[in-house]
């Protein structure tokens, strides 16, 4: 699992990326500054750091020049400011790609993911990104489910379905974050839309759908006990 450190000083981005994120399976820390960035990553490494700009006590170039002094992880800066000179003044300090607020989370992880494929960082875990559990296996990179060895055919929403359920394997999913997360804020459908989602993936799963526990009034939940 690829690890990324969100340097804001606003919560609510911060907790937007954070989100994006981990639905995309990526490990997050976070720092609101970047005198605490520097620190957290004199004492860690990330596979990524996404560096807002405007920021108190160190802004985001003074902190990615630091970085850079010790560090060679990809860097992508966030600005509300997208002048020429400040993107050339980002690259020449190091950063691998510079984002204009307000920007597309689902875009941002488009970039986190190319940035991390080029910088050569996390293919270990990009090898590794999958869950076995008996003759059942999850390629999450590769988006495919097997069983037994035979491929497993979905829908494209069945796939954003189980995957995110597997990635939250254990947890309570109420039918409002699943539809939030996996449909997303623009749905206009119904609960029925889900129930007959996890339907068809009970069925697609065979002997493996009692991994899918109904959790009446609340959601569902996947587990392997």
């Amino acid at each position: 699992m690829s690890k990324i450190l969100v340097v804001d000083d606003e919560f609510r981005i911060r907790q937007i990326i954070r989100k994006y994120a981990e639905f995309e399976g990526y490990e997050v820390e976070e720092a609101v500054d970047g005198m605490q960035a520097i620190q957290i990553c004199r004492q860690k490494e990330f596979d990524l750091i996404i560096m807002d700009v405007m920021m108190p006590e160190l802004d985001g170039f003074s902190a990615c020049r630091e970085i850079r002094k010790f560090r060679d992880t990809p860097i992508i800066m966030l600005s509300a400011r997208g002048e020429e000179y400040d993107k050339i003044h980002g690259f020449e300090l190091g950063s691998d790609d510079y984002v204009v607020k307000p920007f597309s989370p689902k875009e941002l992880m488009m970039r986190v993911g190319a940035v991390i494929k080029r910088s050569g960082k996390g293919a270990e875990e990009q090898k590794n990104d999958a869950f076995a559990y008996n003759g059942l296996e999850v390629n999450f990179s590769a988006r495919t489910v097997t069983i037994d060895g035979k491929r497993v055919e979905m829908t494209p929403k069945e796939y954003d379905l189980f995957f995110y359920m597997v990635r939250n394997k254990g947890l309570a999913l109420t039918r409002d974050s699943l539809i939030r997360e996996v449909w997303g804020y623009d749905f206009f459908g119904d609960e029925r839309t889900l129930d007959t989602h996890i339907k068809l993936l009970r069925k697609s799963l065979g002997e493996y759908s009692k991994c899918i526990v109904t959790l009446r009034g609340v959601g569902y939940r996947f587990e392997t006990v």
